[in-house]
């Protein structure tokens, strides 16, 4: 993956004249403005004139979920192999072009995406169109850049996972987590799979899904839509719409045991817990999405939050933890507990703290005060997204490739507002009661020390006196 995504879909805000008032009234957030092409390909600008740059992206709805059995990592070895050229630009001349004319460009895929974005001042943005529809349809594939790529990817897997037991851990966790469903997959592949890879699986994925009916483009920045919409319809609008598959994909089926991994490595040198609950994205359920957001900024958000003052400051069980959802998929969402046990603080009595913390949620749900401020913390903090280039490109592109609505993002701020207590406490006592998992059991995991077996006799040097 080119970059490691951290999913920003929390970071909108209210108009700053907003925030001051107890109930906020339902205003939008960016004022996007956005059409559809006759070929489908939808167009979102989100204008902001502060200065004269842009950041042009274009969404791809599908990622590794969408693989073929056996082929894990596929979607990830396309995004690499975007970068290595048409008969109009040479391979390794993408990025170049891009630094030649004062702008940073990149890529990442995701379970659900792929997507690509340049950062550049905004005299170069037909430019950047030109270069990126270009890409959308006309790739080569040299054989001798599949393989060296393939390479190139197989080296990040060894950097990442193979060689960090951090990410072998996550990866398991995952596959545990989503037992008959292709979240199970980690979105690099797994070594193997990605080793047996070929040009043809290439070939065949990119036509199958790059196409203008299956992107989304959105810029954010200096420009307006008289000047935006002519260039998008000359130049994504003249690529043809291509029948793309269904997301046919198979699901989780109903659990009924908790589980646990435990896992072992001499380099750890602090343990960690992690819990995992399957829980309702935003795709599949708005109303429990929204409750969720609350309790998760409730239960984790600084050292304000629950967890963090029960289990780090007063109980001082643990020298850290952290409590965080993810809705933003087209399948299951994920709600996570990390924690680090304190100094003699064993794993068992870390997790009975947190199992404490959790039946105190579901039996007495949170108070008007910390519903109040955990509101309060996700709209201020969204802020900052507004008034950035990339961060409204990321909210729109992820949001509406994944199912949301332009609406749900305009006024997520006053959705957020609207959440109840009553709404949090029902979505914690449905996911995350300890003693009634009903058929999303969690699965909680130990990454732990591994002590170093002793030198044999032989090996032990002597030092010199």
């Amino acid at each position: 993956m080119r970059i490691l995504l951290a999913l920003l879909f929390v970071v909108l805000s209210l108009p700053a004249a907003a925030q001051d008032t107890a109930a906020p009234t339902r205003e939008k957030v960016f004022n996007a403005e956005y059409f559809t092409l006759d070929n489908g390909m939808q167009v979102v600008l989100v204008p902001n004139h502060r200065a004269p740059v842009i950041t042009h992206m274009v969404w791809y709805g599908v990622g590794a979920a969408d693989e073929k059995r056996g082929q894990s990592g596929l979607a990830h070895f396309v995004e690499h192999l975007m970068f290595k050229g048409t008969e109009k630009i040479p391979p390794g001349e993408f990025s170049t072009r891009i630094k030649a004319m004062g702008g940073n460009d990149n890529a990442f895929t995701a379970q659900d995406i792929t997507a690509y974005f340049q950062s550049i001042s905004s005299d170069r943005l037909e430019t950047v169109m030109e270069m990126e529809a270009d890409r959308m349809t006309n790739l080569i594939f040299p054989p001798e850049d599949v393989e060296s790529e393939k390479l190139v990817v197989l080296e990040e897997r060894r950097q990442r996972t193979e060689n960090d037991p951090r990410g072998y851990f996550f990866e398991q966790m995952n596959a545990i987590v989503f037992p008959n469903h292709p979240y199970a997959n980690p979105v690099i592949g797994w070594l193997h799979e990605t080793e047996a890879l070929t040009r043809e699986n290439v070939m065949a994925f990119y036509k199958e899904w790059y196409a203008p009916n299956n992107a989304i483009l959105v810029v954010s920045g200096d420009v307006t839509m008289d000047t935006l919409r002519p260039l998008a319809e000359r130049i994504y609008g003249s690529i043809p719409a291509r029948e793309v598959p269904d997301h046919n994909w198979t699901a989780v089926p109903p659990l009924k045991a908790t589980q646990k991994l435990i896992f072992a490595d001499p380099s750890i040198q602090q343990p960690m817990l992690s819990r995992v609950f399957r829980v309702p994205s935003e795709n599949q359920n708005k109303e429990e999405s929204l409750a969720l957001e609350v309790l998760a900024s409730v239960m984790g958000d600084g050292q304000s939050a629950r967890m963090y003052k029960s289990l780090v400051a007063e109980q001082k069980l643990a020298s850290g933890i952290s409590f965080g959802y993810s809705g933003s998929a087209r399948s299951d969402g994920t709600l996570r507990i990390t924690a680090n046990p304190a100094e003699g603080i064993d794993m068992d009595t870390l997790e009975t703290a947190i199992d404490s913390e959790l039946r105190k949620l579901v039996n007495e749900g949170v108070t008007e005060t910390e519903l109040s401020e955990a509101k309060t913390r996700l709209i201020d903090a969204a802020v900052f997204a507004r008034d950035s280039l990339q961060g409204p490109a990321m909210v729109f592109g992820y949001g509406l490739t994944v199912g949301s609505s332009i609406d749900d993002i305009e006024y997520w701020p006053y959705n957020i507002s609207q959440v109840t207590a009553e709404q949090v406490q029902a979505v914690a006592a449905q996911y995350l009661d300890p003693d009634n998992v009903g058929d999303r059991p969690y699965t909680t995991g130990y990454l732990l020390p591994k002590a170093q077996p002793a030198p044999a006799p032989e090996q032990i040097e002597e030092s010199a006196e």
